[in-house]
C-alpha cells in the first residue's frame, strides 16, 4: 500500500474538526492550518507537548460519537 503525503484541504470535515478540538484544549495556535510555522526545528517533546492535546481531543470526540451511535441495548 502506498503511502500518501496529502493533507485536508483547508476547509474539509477533517480540517473543522480538529480545529474546533484544537479550540476546546486551548492549543488553536499549534494546527498545521493555522500556523505557517516551520517546525522541522522544533524536538519531539515540544511537537508532543503542542499537538497531543489536540490529538487526545479528538480521539475523544470520536469515542463519544461513536458511543452515540451504538445502539442502547
Amino acid at each position: 500500500m502506498a503511502s500518501s503525503n496529502r493533507s485536508a484541504a483547508p476547509n474539509s470535515a477533517w480540517t473543522k474538526f480538529k480545529m474546533e478540538c484544537a479550540q476546546e484544549v486551548g492549543q488553536a495556535q499549534y494546527v498545521k492550518e493555522n500556523n505557517d510555522h516551520y517546525k522541522g526545528d522544533l524536538t519531539s517533546r515540544e511537537n508532543g507537548e503542542q499537538g497531543g492535546p489536540i490529538g487526545g481531543q479528538m480521539v475523544k470526540k470520536m469515542i463519544e460519537m461513536a458511543k452515540n451511535q451504538i445502539p442502547q441495548q
